[in-house]
């Protein structure tokens, strides 16, 4: 991921929606292409078209905050965005000031933590990275990410999207979940650049997925904290849920997320019919592990490890 080729794209893609009357300005007699001249985002950001040129060219290093917010300004940029273009900037000015937000291989969650997501016991709770890999979960939400784990998904929601069929079910609005994945995954692309797993996973899913590698050329980003959402689970059916998203201090780079339903709800009703299949599933995984386990003094089986002879 070439910073200086994300900037011109990224740029580029926000002055091409912007049309002169969204602006403020006149018309200008016929266009050849969409949105707005670079020299009309230069007036709009009070400063020269060189200087901006040079900066859709992909050139962000020395840019000052007061020329950033200008241009935010002028293409009319939301919070996500500006936050986006504030990351590109930071790379440009050199890797030693970005932070590192990989995580290691093997990583498990502090007993706190799972303590923390086992409590709750209304809603799926689960913690992510930028990558969208679902790194841990409490019951309901394995159950509820069941194909997730158990499929070309591997674990990772993004993979789960753009390449397990059953995804297209359990977003009835699967068009706008793809949207909204891919714009995540293109923010972390702004806040960690040098991210290898997040390059290996855009390059397998712009490989495999035509409808992953066109969104992901629309630069669009997102912040992902908070709102509502619609499933249809393969166990209990539709499922409307809140979502709120929180950054762990502790954690950088990761997220809690927990889902919940209005109480009383038919969502509610089938969150806890749900959270009862997820009780009856871990009762059997557990009762399955005890009877795999071997019986400390149990002689009325052989030893498969001893190579003694009688």
């Amino acid at each position: 991921m070439d910073n200086r080729d994300e900037v011109r794209e990224f740029l580029t893609s926000r002055r091409a929606r912007l049309t002169p009357e969204q602006a403020g300005l006149a018309q200008g007699g016929t266009r050849r292409v969409p949105g707005l001249r670079r020299g009309e985002v230069a007036q709009l950001a009070g400063v020269s078209v060189e200087y901006y040129a040079k900066i859709e060219r992909g050139n962000l290093v020395g840019t000052s905050d007061s020329v950033l917010d200008a241009i935010a300004r002028a293409l009319q940029l939301d919070s996500a965005e500006r936050a986006h273009l504030a990351d590109l900037a930071r790379t440009a000015t050199g890797p030693a000031l970005t932070t590192p937000r990989r995580r290691p291989r093997g990583w498990a969650p502090r007993a706190g933590l799972q303590r923390a997501m086992d409590a709750i016991t209304g809603g799926p709770a689960f913690v992510r990275n930028g990558r969208m890999d679902i790194l841990a979960t409490n019951s309901l939400g394995r159950i509820f990410y069941d194909e997730a784990f158990d499929g070309p998904g591997g674990g990772n929601i993004a993979r789960y999207a753009f390449l397990d069929e059953r995804a297209t079910s359990f977003y009835p609005d699967w068009p706008a979940a793809a949207d909204i994945t891919v714009a995540i995954l293109r923010t972390e692309a702004g806040r960690d650049p040098h991210d290898r797993g997040l390059q290996d996973l855009v390059g397998e899913l712009s490989t495999r997925s035509d409808e992953f590698r066109t969104r992901w050329g629309a630069h669009n980003v997102r912040q992902h904290s908070t709102g509502t959402k619609t499933f249809h689970h393969h166990a209990v059916g539709e499922l409307t849920l809140s979502y709120e998203g929180l950054e762990l201090v502790a954690e950088p780079g990761l997220s809690l997320l927990i889902y919940t339903a209005e109480v009383g709800s038919p969502s509610d009703e089938r969150l806890r019919l749900l959270a009862s299949l997820a009780v009856t599933s871990d009762a059997a995984a557990s009762v399955h592990a005890r009877n795999d386990a071997p019986v400390s003094g149990d002689r009325t089986s052989p030893d498969i490890n001893s190579t003694t002879e009688a």
